[in-house]
């Protein structure tokens, strides 16, 4: 994986050395995506600088390096990202007369741009990548990131200059851009624990979402639009099913062990040694299998643990190992690993975000990395085989969703006549054996439901959502609308299931966990592949009735029959426990000091953000265990600790990168 980044003076002010001084620092801020080598390409002509940072994983020759110039000398490519079909690209462009000089998946992508269009190249990519094409001769540039969102970019239009980076932390470097905190965005990371693209914590700042192009040209206009369109290929998928009989299930059952077995091997394709995260659930066992039937060796697996045996995986990890006949490393964490992982947070990340499973997965990535290059993720087989917990909770919960009735307005407004507080107090009169915790917010969110209007409202307040009213706690700021908030998707989607995975597939998955994974891996030099994102698996999981995607209240139906031909059930099938840590118990006790210091009520008040009084009042009832608002803290935490550190821009390294001046 690499890490790319570019400047461009649309007026074509600058000389080539101060190009090269922007473009040097912005590429260097990238070291960690690519530790291999780093190249500048840099035309002071046109005020355009591209830079390029690598981890070298295919084609270790020269002949790899970047940023890359066609044979024509029009287009120069700086790219970051893996291509899975470039025997398939290699052989079309042969019958085309073009012939690559050697065998790097940037080369296929630039060879296939010149000679289709961009528009026809990402018809044919398959695979994972954020990439920037400059064109010489009209002077424009476009940006593009995968479909499924695996592989980051950034970008701004500030002034008289465009900028783009795989991460922020490369356009810190520019000393003259002083952006302000996005508050809307701010609003967006209190509701999800994360910001969805386009939106950034910096003002000015974007995020180009996934499946989408920009194209820029010289004269400063911009023009976004989406190549490749999910949703259709959902609908698709849902108009056609798969014909249901007792037959057809074990054919379908073969079907998919096909194309996830051709998605492994395309990503088990690599110079440098390859292994898997293995938690022991049922994605990353099935990806762990499927790894081993295509390997001669046994292959190399990763697996982390806690002291506290209730969110302990790693036992159930080694036994699939043993069972498969992996080479298999774990490593249990303890909270002293964590709290000395936590003020690196904010630099990890660059952008604030709050899942507490960022620091597993980040020691997790360190691990890995110190015997493989390239690891094999499970992410994205619960959302496209409904396998959240979630999904089944929300379908017995679900009210029905008819027009309010006057009854139904009253009841909800009865109970939320008294405040939460007020419930408390009346509940607290209870004999303790009986009295119910955090009774007032549980009687307001009852009659928030009886409220609900569609499936997706239900879903999107209680199961997606952290803070419900972020004006609550911030001093300015408004989160703006999501897909979440697109009600029409309901008559796209049908049934209520689909809509809670599609949501989660657009939001979750591509601006949550993969953005966690990202970030974690690469702060290790680590490349994770996700063969379960593989669009022709996206495609075939939306044609699964409902009925094989949930059965006996179970999702990922079809996903397990597939897995029992590999591993037992046995050592598969339990209770989902997720990759969280004990966070709530940990703020109590070892991290409270360094929260108080984040919380602190005089800090609050001189920063202006939040309300103190709000925040102390949530952190106050948590510590005292009267609520437990571990993940609704954690948020406020982590914006507070990236906070402190983005007060200055990132220390670069003078270290010289090789340029090439034209």
């Amino acid at each position: 994986m690499c890490g790319i980044a570019g400047y461009w003076d649309l007026h074509a002010y600058g000389s080539a050395e101060m190009l090269h001084g922007y473009i040097a620092g912005m590429t260097q801020a990238l070291v960690l995506r690519g530790p291999d080598s780093g190249g500048l390409w840099i035309e002071a002509g046109a005020g355009m600088a591209l830079g390029h940072r690598r981890l070298a994983l295919r084609d270790l020759s020269p002949l790899g390096h970047q940023p890359m110039t066609s044979p024509d000398g029009r287009f120069v490519l700086t790219y970051n990202g893996e291509i899975y079909n470039t025997g398939e690209l290699t052989e079309f462009l042969a019958q085309r007369g073009v012939h690559p000089r050697g065998a790097s998946d940037t080369e296929i992508v630039l060879l296939a741009c010149m000679t289709l269009g961009v528009d026809a190249a990402l018809e044919h990519l398959l695979g994972m990548y954020a990439f920037a094409l400059w064109d010489r001769k009209e002077r424009h540039l476009v940006l593009a990131r995968d479909r499924m969102g695996v592989k980051p970019l950034y970008w701004m239009l500030d002034g008289g200059r465009f900028c783009f980076a795989s991460e922020l932390k490369s356009l810190r470097t520019l000393e003259d851009w002083r952006p302000d905190i996005n508050h809307d965005a701010l609003a967006l990371l209190l509701r999800y624990g994360y910001i969805p693209a386009p939106h950034c914590i910096w003002r000015g700042a974007f995020k180009l979402p996934a499946a989408h192009r920009l194209d820029v040209d010289a004269d400063g206009r911009i023009r976004l639009c989406r190549y490749w369109d999910p949703l259709a290929v959902a609908c698709e998928g849902l108009t056609r099913p798969l014909p249901l009989s007792s037959k057809s299930e074990a054919v379908y059952v073969e079907e998919l062990d096909a194309i996830l077995t051709d998605a492994v091997r395309r990503r088990i394709v690599a110079d440098v040694p390859v292994g898997a995260f293995l938690s022991g659930g049922i994605d990353s066992s099935l990806v762990t299998a499927l790894m081993q039937k295509s390997s001669a060796a046994p292959v190399r697996t990763f697996s982390i643990g806690f002291e506290e045996s209730d969110y302990n995986e790693a036992p159930f990890a080694a036994d699939v190992a043993r069972h498969l006949g992996t080479c298999h490393t774990e490593l249990y964490l303890s909270v002293k690993d964590a709290r000395n992982l936590i003020p690196h947070l904010p630099a990890i990340y660059d952008e604030p975000f709050a899942d507490p499973s960022q620091i597993p997965t980040t020691l997790l990535s360190g691990l890995t990395r110190r015997h493989v290059i390239t690891a094999l993720t499970g992410d994205g087989g619960d959302e496209l085989f409904a396998g959240y917990d979630r999904y089944m909770s929300c379908l017995q919960q679900m009210p029905d969703f008819a027009p309010h009735t006057p009854v139904r307005t009253a009841f909800a407004a009865m109970l939320r006549f008294l405040s939460p507080h007020k419930w408390d107090a009346l509940v607290r009169m209870l004999p303790a054996a009986i009295r119910p915790r955090n009774a007032g917010a549980r009687l307001h969110n009852f009659a928030d439901l009886r409220l609900q209007g569609s499936a997706l409202a239900f879903y999107h307040r209680y199961y997606m959502q952290y803070w419900w009213h972020p004006s609550m706690l911030l001093t300015t700021g408004k989160a703006p609308a999501t897909i979440a908030d697109h009600t029409d998707l309901e008559d796209s989607l049908g049934t209520s299931l689909s809509l809670m995975q599609y949501v989660d597939i657009r939001m979750y998955l591509a601006e949550g966990i993969l953005t966690k994974v990202d970030r974690a891996s690469m702060h290790h030099s680590l490349e994770a592949r996700v063969p379960l994102l593989d669009t022709r698996v996206f495609a075939f999981a939306w044609r699964i009735p409902t009925t094989w995607r949930v059965r006996d209240g179970k999702g990922k139906y079809l996903l397990r029959r597939l897995l029992h031909n590999y591993v037992p059930p046995s050592l598969v099938e339990r209770p989902k426990m997720g990759f969280g840590i004990p966070v709530g118990e940990w703020l109590r006790g070892p991290l409270r000091p360094w929260a108080e210091a984040l919380l602190e009520e005089r800090h609050l008040r001189e920063q202006d953000i939040f309300h103190p009084q709000s925040v102390r009042f949530a952190w106050e009832r948590h510590v005292s265990g009267a609520s437990n608002w571990e993940y609704l803290l954690w948020i406020v935490l982590m914006f507070q600790a990236w906070h402190a550190a983005a007060s200055q821009p990132p220390a670069v390294s003078s270290r010289d990168i090789p340029a090439v001046f034209v």
